[in-house]
């Protein structure tokens, strides 16, 4: 592949280190993001009908946020970090010197298709590596504008845009690189995987999960609902951290429900397919997985389709089956299935099937409650009260674990994941401890003794 070619020229070159280098490179980013960013809504409506406040919020301001912080503490990240010595090393200074991977590989998704192949961009970048971004051919106007943004920020043989459907990514993946960074599915973050084993690449897996929200018998029920809608039908329920389905204690399940309904009524109005506010699903093919999970469901609320628009309502579904459509893997769209509990026991089979996911919620007042389900229950991040939120905190790490995902990113955590971590010890030469060679004198009780001095 010649752009990777072309890449791992520059990169042996030694083109990336300066840090100066670097930081003006991701200043052009930030200026063609600036001076594009009415373009970038606009590719994302085109794409599907992605309301602009939710564009700007969670994807240029967002990734601009991301270039800025970066820029501020990129010459702190980078600078060799001195730690303590060993006494058996003395006299020593250890240092940690962070350089980059070198080739890199960004495969972005269509959920969040602007701020997902730009985020880890500018780590990669930052952190000194060369990159190929391949965004998703799902959202064709989005993926454009990033071809055209890059092509104005960077020299080809040091960031480039490579277009196409599943043949491209498997070309891609063909191919040896120095990181992989994928976000995507679980299905298809294992075929990454493999790909990347075969070359014993090291590799970032940000999945997904079917993420679950509990609401027990003390919640603040009116809020508790007003924030599950927000970050359930945000993006149109497409979003890999969104609520998939609520375990509601039956005791307050009624109320839930209603105070759900007023909710989404309030944020989409009686018809959300008339809200400027309510993005539409990705695509036709996605629109008719969501339309079957459907059928043969006990709809509370919503369930109206658009197969011209693929438009899906906010749509809320009553005890669905455990061998349901619904309930087989992540829903990635704006249908919510609401399950009732009785007692906290009956939480762990609904936990445990599903494996851990990228996200779990509680709304409790108990704090005891709170602690079990943090304690108890692997999932790569979450929220006491409220849901999506800990994704806004640059100072929090965010990735899965298991299925969910490998690897976690955001602020300086960027930074490290595309960097290196060479150990380097430098030795002064004044002194020197015989003991360490051989003929080995010290007696081995003594040896025993000393472990404490590595």
């Amino acid at each position: 592949m010649q752009q990777l070619e072309q890449q791992r020229i520059f990169f042996k070159n030694q083109n990336t280190k300066d840090l100066g280098f670097r930081k003006k490179a991701l200043k052009r980013l930030q200026e063609e993001i600036v001076a594009r960013e009415d373009a970038i809504c606009d590719a994302l409506y085109a794409d599907f009908k992605k309301p602009k406040f939710e564009t700007l919020a969670a994807e240029t301001q967002f990734v601009l946020a991301e270039i800025k912080n970066t820029l501020k503490k990129l010459h702190y990240w980078a600078a060799p970090e001195r730690v303590h010595g060993s006494l058996m090393n003395w006299p020593s200074s250890d240092y940690i010197y962070k350089e980059p991977y070198g080739n890199v590989l960004i495969i972005a998704p269509w959920n969040y298709p602007f701020q997902l192949a730009l985020a880890p961009l500018i780590a990669a970048v930052a952190a000194g590596n060369t990159a190929i971004v391949k965004p998703s051919e799902v959202t064709p106007h989005t993926a454009n504008i990033i071809e055209a943004i890059i092509k104005a920020s960077f020299d080809a043989a040091h960031v480039a845009v490579v277009q196409g459907g599943v043949d491209t990514s498997q070309a891609l993946l063909a191919q040896k690189w120095d990181y992989i960074f994928f976000t995507g599915s679980t299905r298809v973050g294992k075929i990454v995987y493999e790909s990347a084993a075969k070359h014993l690449t090291p590799v970032t897996l940000e999945l997904g999960g079917k993420n679950p929200t509990i609401v027990d018998g003390t919640a603040a029920i009116a809020k508790a609902a007003k924030r599950i809608v927000w970050g359930k039908f945000l993006n149109a329920g497409q979003t890999c951290i969104a609520t998939d389905y609520i375990l509601v204690h039956r005791s307050v399940k009624e109320q839930l429900i209603a105070e759900l309904k007023k909710s989404i009524t309030a944020a989409y109005g009686e018809d959300a397919s008339n809200s400027n506010d309510y993005a539409r699903t990705v695509s036709a093919e996605h629109f008719g997985g969501l339309k079957e999970m459907l059928q043969g469901e006990e709809i509370l609320f919503g369930g109206q389709t658009d197969a011209t628009d693929n438009f899906v309502a906010p749509t809320l579904v009553n005890e669905p089956k455990w061998d349901s459509k619904l309930m087989e893997g992540e829903i990635f769209g704006p249908i919510l299935p609401i399950i009732s509990y009785e007692k906290e026991e009956d939480l762990t089979p609904y936990l445990e099937r599903y494996g851990k996911p990228l996200a779990t919620y509680v709304f409790s007042t108990r704090k005891s409650f709170q602690k079990k389900i943090i304690e108890n229950h692997s999932f790569g991040g979450g929220a006491i009260n409220d849901t999506v939120i800990q994704i806004t905190n640059k100072r929090l790490p965010f990735g899965g674990v298991g299925n969910s995902g490998i690897g976690a990113y955001h602020g300086k955590r960027s930074f490290d994941l595309f960097s290196h971590h060479k150990s380097i010890v430098k030795k002064a030469n004044w002194f020197e401890a015989p003991v360490r060679y051989p003929p080995y004198t010290l007696p081995m009780g003594i040896i025993k003794r000393i472990k404490h001095l590595f």
